[in-house]
């Protein structure tokens, strides 16, 4: 009996009406690489669903496994307890947004900012099996800095079992991005205010060591490379 060949995803997310944004459609993009990118240099994503018929939207640490995004929390978590309790799961919305440039232009109007941002729909399932869990709690520690859930100890039973997991697939995605100059409107060229672009970046600082550290304790390189 042959074995099932793993077949590779299209290149592109296929666009749906609720992927497509009805403002600035040109900005939207489908295609998987990038998205993966934008979804892996952010560390805070925010996660929307319904409660008690009410949007509720909640910042939180997320890690990604192919094509599958993975947040957790405590057992007592609200939308993780909802999302093991509902059946077929919980619909949510998660967003990740990095800021890259503020665009100052002549006119107040015509302010901007150059952006990357994900958006995300789907249903989120709890993760219930015990190798899952705990891939899924590795790819969340190394999505904060990649290599260091070989270099910490991993989570004991108890640990495991105060925590709980939602997965949601990467099916209905889109990116949006603003990127260039300041689209000032022609007649407003000549007037003496200061315009273009302020570029924002991410920086780490020096790493700071715990106290209790044994002398002679070093940086590991995967920190350094930060």
């Amino acid at each position: 009996m042959q074995g099932t060949q793993q077949q590779t995803p299209p290149a592109a997310y296929t666009p749906t009406d609720r992927t497509v944004p009805t403002r600035s459609p040109e900005r939207a993009a489908y295609d998987r690489e990038l998205v993966h990118a934008i979804l892996d240099e952010a560390y805070v994503c925010h996660l929307g669903f319904v409660r008690d018929g009410a949007p509720v939207v909640l910042p939180t640490l997320y890690g990604r496994v192919g094509e599958t995004l993975y947040v957790h929390g405590s057992t007592g978590s609200r939308p993780l307890h909802m999302a093991g309790r509902t059946d077929p799961g919980l619909p949510v919305c998660l967003t990740v947004t990095h800021v890259d440039g503020l665009v100052l232009a002549r006119s107040a109007f015509h302010h901007s900012i150059n952006y990357r941002s994900v958006v995300v729909h789907g249903i989120a399932h709890q993760v219930t099996d015990p190798e899952e869990k705990r891939t899924a709690l590795d790819a969340l520690v190394d999505h904060v800095v990649p290599g260091r859930s070989a270099d910490s100890r991993p989570a004991n039973k108890k640990e495991l079992a105060a925590t709980s997991v939602i997965r949601l697939d990467l099916n209905e995605v889109s990116a949006k991005l603003r990127t260039g100059g300041v689209n000032d409107e022609p007649e407003d060229l000549a007037l003496p205010h200061w315009a273009g672009v302020v570029p924002v970046g991410r920086s780490h600082g020096t790493p700071q060591p715990d106290a209790g550290l044994a002398p002679g304790t070093e940086v590991p390189g995967y920190l350094a490379d930060l």
